[in-house]
């Protein structure tokens, strides 16, 4: 991990933590107990300056530096090997999981999740992913193919993963507040996570495999920029 993407101090690692489930924070929410303002506000000072926080009209938000540090602490921990699920319906219409921490909070994407060392096999990861995530059993999801997506904040490289998609069809997804059924036309009403428009065009084409390498700009919203509710 480079200096880009590091943070030791205790009060720093307060603050981001905090952000990773908030997509904006007021100044007194983000300052640890029993810690004297004159030192949170230098610390927290420290971290805009060196772009891992971002400050606006809304609020304090992690920025493209902490959103790379979210990053390479997964990395430590689960590779950067993801499985995915392109679930329709008998509509035709595509399964979306709002993402509820950084990066790209409050984004939707296809539902995905890490390949964990103790996972058998990729289809065993998928299995688990579904029905952890889906609370489906026995989908007979069927792999669809492979994708790399390699996406970029402000001409840096922030997340880098290769992607196992699998498919299947159900009807009995019911939705809530993080899991919608969306028209695959109306998928622009969507701020989606990076290249889930693509992947799930490519994986319309049915192909008995596929591979395909994305690379997506991801854009730091403003304040004014509406997400789909």
């Amino acid at each position: 991990m480079d200096s880009k993407t590091t943070v030791k101090h205790k009060i720093k690692k307060y603050i981001i933590e905090h952000l990773i489930t908030t997509e904006y924070a007021r100044f007194k929410d983000l300052r640890p107990p029993r810690v004297e303002t004159n030192a949170f506000t230098y610390h927290l000072n420290g971290l805009v300056a060196q772009g891992f926080v971002e400050k606006s009209a809304r609020g304090y938000s992690l920025g493209p530096s902490g959103l790379r540090y979210l990053h390479a602490q997964a990395q430590q921990t689960a590779p950067g090997v993801m499985v995915m699920a392109l679930v329709q319906n008998s509509d035709g219409d595509v399964l979306l999981e709002r993402r509820t921490s950084h990066p790209h909070m409050n984004s939707w994407a296809l539902p995905f999740r890490p390949v964990l060392g103790e996972d058998a096999s990729l289809q065993a990861a998928a299995d688990r992913m579904i029905r952890a995530a889906l609370g489906v059993e026995g989908a007979n999801c069927a792999h669809a193919g492979d994708c790399y997506v390699r996406v970029v904040c402000k001409g840096e490289v922030l997340t880098s993963s290769l992607v196992h998609l699998y498919s299947f069809n159900t009807d009995i997804i019911e939705t809530t507040e993080d899991l919608v059924w969306a028209r695959p036309h109306k998928l622009d009403q969507y701020v989606l996570y990076p290249a889930t428009a693509e992947i799930i065009a490519r994986g319309f084409f049915r192909d008995p495999y596929f591979f395909e390498e994305f690379t997506a700009e991801w854009p730091m919203r403003g304040a004014d920029e509406p997400t789909h509710q």
